[in-house]
């Protein structure tokens, strides 16, 4: 079991309940009563925890390697029917962004999303998430397919930022995330936006305007990492927790900024901690978006997302 180390209390609960259930192996003593009261003390202290957390402790949720990442979604969502798609016709294909088409209660829908490794080797494969120019053209080639097919997007975001390397510079990062943004007005299918970890400036909204725009209890939506930040401002990194409080990037904060619809609640621990029940929540979602914006006529739609983006923001007009 992998503690974050904001839940270190709770190494000791779970030692002691490892022990009373071997010792109930090996015995064959009933201590069910035992482990009953050692759970509700786990189940107690999770949620004393889990009730008083700080921006830099969601940021660290959001960072689970046991979370699941999108393609977890898509399988569970979709029950094994999701045909993924590659390239984007002019360089590759990205490993680090996925898309394709799948089936969620009859209803054919284009995913697409941000694909993090779970472990090393696949960590590299999928260069942590971090899309190249070829991955937002996969993504945007993938939405002209579906408007085509006159088929729905659901965009799943988890990365720590598009790819800032050299050769994704040559390649045209910049304008590839920008085409994504101008295109993704112009549309015409629904589009929900669910953000299900990290969701990180340019690599984030390269896939990031929709119709509705959610996020899950632990993630964070920012321009920057807090560790980015921290070294910007402070020159070092050891300011992190203060930088994301600064920021403003958890779920609260982009709910009370108006900038995302509404925030899916967590189980108790993080997605991490029932998988499936957090599947079940974001389908729920989806679903029920889906019914809503499928009845908006399709230049409606339009007008709607784009006042919907361009009306971000606070500003004060100076009377002279």
């Amino acid at each position: 079991m992998q503690l974050l180390e904001f839940e270190e209390p709770l190494r000791e609960l779970y030692e002691q309940l490892e022990k009373i259930k071997e010792i109930g192996d090996k015995t064959g003593v009933d201590v069910s009563p035992t482990i009953e009261e050692l759970e509700k003390k786990i189940e107690q202290k999770k949620k004393e925890i889990y009730s008083n957390l700080s921006a830099w402790q969601k940021v660290q949720i959001s960072r689970h390697p046991n979370r699941p990442y999108t393609l977890h979604y898509i399988q569970a969502m979709t029950e094994g029917n999701f045909i993924e798609l590659h390239g984007d016709r002019l360089c590759g294909d990205d490993h680090a962004m996925v898309g394709g088409f799948g089936m969620i209660e009859g209803q054919t829908v284009m995913f697409i999303g941000q694909q993090k490794g779970e472990n090393t080797k696949m960590r590299q494969y999928r260069n942590f998430g971090m899309a190249n120019p070829e991955g937002y053209r996969k993504a945007l080639r993938l939405m002209k397919l579906a408007e085509k097919f006159d088929k729905p997007i659901v965009s799943l975001i988890d990365t720590p930022g598009a790819f800032p390397g050299i050769e994704a510079e040559e390649r045209g990062q910049a304008e590839a995330i920008a085409r994504n943004l101008f295109e993704m007005f112009r549309i015409k299918v629904p589009i929900i936006v669910i953000i299900i970890g990290e969701g990180a400036s340019g690599g984030a909204i390269g896939i990031g305007v929709g119709d509705r725009v959610y996020m899950l209890e632990y993630t964070w939506y920012s321009v920057i990492s807090p560790e980015s930040c921290s070294s910007i401002l402070w020159r070092s990194w050891d300011y992190k927790k203060e930088a994301a409080e600064a920021l403003k990037l958890t779920a609260e904060d982009m709910k009370k900024f108006g900038l995302i619809d509404g925030i899916i609640k967590e189980p108790l621990g993080g997605a991490h901690n029932n998988p499936q029940e957090i599947f079940d929540r974001v389908k729920k979602v989806i679903l029920e978006d889906l019914k809503k914006l499928k009845k908006i006529p399709k230049e409606k739609l339009l007008k709607m997302r784009l006042e919907k983006f361009t009306n971000f923001g606070v500003f004060k007009e100076s009377e002279t």
